[in-house]
């Protein structure tokens, strides 16, 4: 499983925007195809991100394929 560094490495290259810092999280955000994507990232960029929720961020938040994500990260 990645983990959080990897999810944030692919969101800089890949046209995310930085849009907010909490205290806890990075936001993000990118607009495709008039819609807007956003996901965040924990600051722990160490941790590995658990299985559930990063099949969640793909499917619901990335909208792209592991092999995607391997590809552009």
């Amino acid at each position: 499983m990645p983990k959080f560094r990897d999810l944030k490495r692919y969101l800089e290259r890949n046209g995310w925007e930085q849009y907010k810092k909490g205290a806890d999280h990075y936001y993000y955000r990118k607009f495709v195809n008039g819609e807007v994507l956003k996901t965040k990232v924990s600051h722990s960029l160490g941790k590995e991100i658990p299985v559930r929720l990063w099949k969640d961020i793909l499917k619901n938040q990335l909208k792209i394929t592991q092999e995607e994500f391997n590809r552009n990260s």
